[in-house]
Order: structure tokens, then C-alpha cells, then sequence
């Protein structure tokens, strides 16, 4: 399972466990809320470690793209034809700013990172 579906499995399996446990609450059930709180203590343990993972392989992938020699923002008619602009150039990787790399990246436009000039 991928990491993105882990983190959603995990918190709605805590989303529910909080729900559960206000309902024991409400009926005053010790050895349920007992139980809900463990529950709730192991989800928010292990979505911290895959966020924490999940940060950790952004990290190798903007280095990765950044250690590239030639980058450039790209113009809004080669955002428009990609597919010819990915196929003249080979290696291209394109980063946009509203993705989980580009905010990490900090870039502010669509920008492509290459080994050669384009």
C-alpha cells in the first residue's frame, strides 16, 4: 500500500475511534474509553512516522531534481503542449507549484528541470 493510502486508511480509523470513544464516554464506559485512547495513541503514532517518511522521500526527490544542471520556468504554450515539449526533450521533469514537490521546492511557476538546455 502506498504511503497516501495509508495516512487516509489511518486517520479515518482514527476519525472513527474518536468517534466511538465520545460515545462511551456519553454512556460512561471505562474499559471502551480505555481501549479507544490506546487506540487513538498507536493511529497518531504511525501517522507521524509516515509523515515523517513521507517528508523524508520529498526531500531525496527535490534534491534529486535540483542537482539537474539546466532549469527554467515554463511558458504558457509549452504548458499547453507537454507531450510534444517532453518528447523534443529527453529527461525533462516538470514541477508544478501547487503539488507536494513543488510547495517542498518552494518554486512559484511551472518549471522544468533537465540535464540539457532546452
Amino acid at each position: 500500500m502506498k504511503v497516501n493510502q495509508q495516512l487516509q486508511s489511518l486517520n479515518n480509523r482514527l476519525d472513527k475511534a474518536r468517534r466511538k470513544l465520545a460515545g462511551a464516554k456519553e454512556r460512561g464506559d471505562k474499559a471502551v474509553e480505555l481501549q479507544f485512547e490506546r487506540d487513538i495513541e498507536a493511529c497518531e503514532k504511525q501517522i507521524a512516522s509516515l509523515k515523517k517518511k513521507q517528508s523524508r522521500e520529498l526531500n531525496g526527490q527535490s534534491g534529486d531534481i535540483k542537482n539537474l544542471p539546466f532549469h527554467r520556468e515554463l511558458t504558457k504554450a509549452e504548458q499547453a503542449d507537454m507531450g510534444k515539449l517532453k518528447k523534443t526533450v529527453r529527461g525533462l521533469v516538470v514541477v508544478h507549484p501547487l503539488t507536494a514537490l513543488g510547495k517542498q521546492m518552494g518554486i512559484a511557476k511551472v518549471t522544468g528541470y533537465a540535464p540539457k538546455a532546452f
